[in-house]
């Protein structure tokens, strides 16, 4: 690939349960920005670096991208040449519905060569130009959060299974926050709906959902938000419909969480800038 081609981001279609993106980068893509879901992918061309926990990443074809809920990172090309890859970002939600309320699986270095990940990844990175059968992706995500658990750290995981917590009563917490995203939930009415003490819900809910109450609430929002700009909003009304204060608000909360202003991300998208 040439330095000549434009960047650009393409989502695969049709899919309430996860996104599923393609894109080429030519130089910097990403500022540094952390979103509270997983996301999991393969570079298919070029070298895709990427600073994570510490250290400098450098992502080839063959192996399998897995970022971590909420874990800093950025990325950018590695060679002139640019990099093109394919990624899904999962909530860690559908993990717990599979797994059953265990901790997150967690891959240490953000990078996995194990051939059972690569190949429950490849399913899910096939075919971006059109959505899959509802009941092979449900098989799909089964596979993958299998060879995750089987691939994960297992110091990771062996210090987390010591902890006890309640995942009904996270569950009821975090369904409750998407029926009331635009309102200004408290950690006490999110005791109050899950049935257990806040702190306990707190620490429950960081450990089974990879983010904190708040910063789960505040993605739940720039999904909105991001459905609402391609849907035509403008980023003020996006963003008041969404439930932030103003479009400066949302627009902070946005650049940390995807690491690229909301105008620059409708671009990429062939959008139109629409400002107000």
């Amino acid at each position: 690939m040439s330095k000549k081609n434009t960047d650009w981001i393409r989502h695969a279609p049709g899919s309430a349960r996860l996104e599923r993106i393609e894109a080429y980068f030519s130089g910097n893509a990403y500022a540094m920005h952390r979103h509270d879901t997983y996301a999991i992918g393969s570079t298919l061309a070029g070298v895709q670096s990427f600073a994570y926990r510490g250290s400098k990443c450098n992502s080839l074809p063959g192996g399998t991208i897995v970022l971590h809920p909420d874990e800093a990172h950025d990325g950018q090309a590695g060679t002139g040449d640019g990099f093109h890859y394919r990624m899904i970002y999962v909530e860690p939600a559908l993990i717990q519905q599979i797994l059953g309320g265990q901790a997150l699986p967690f891959i240490k270095h953000g990078i996995s060569s194990d051939p059972r990940l690569f190949a429950a990844t490849l399913p899910l990175l096939q075919a971006m130009d059109k959505p899959m059968d509802a009941l092979e992706e449900q098989d799909a995500l089964f596979d993958l959060a299998h060879a995750m658990h089987n691939c994960s750290d297992k110091l990771a995981g062996a210090a987390a299974s010591k902890l006890h917590f309640d995942y009904q009563a996270a569950e009821r917490a975090r369904e409750y926050i998407h029926s009331a995203i635009t309102d200004n939930i408290t950690l006490d009415e999110l005791a109050d709906h899950s049935g257990r003490d806040r702190w306990s819900l707190s620490r429950d809910f960081r450990l089974l959902f990879g983010t904190s109450p708040y910063r789960y609430l505040t993605m739940r929002r720039l999904d909105l938000v991001k459905s609402l700009l391609m849907q035509g909003y403008t980023l003020v009304n996006a963003a008041l419909a969404a439930g932030f204060s103003d479009q400066s608000h949302m627009s902070k909360h946005f650049s940390k969480a995807f690491g690229l202003t909301p105008l620059r991300w409708l671009n990429m998208h062939g959008k139109a800038s629409r400002p107000g």
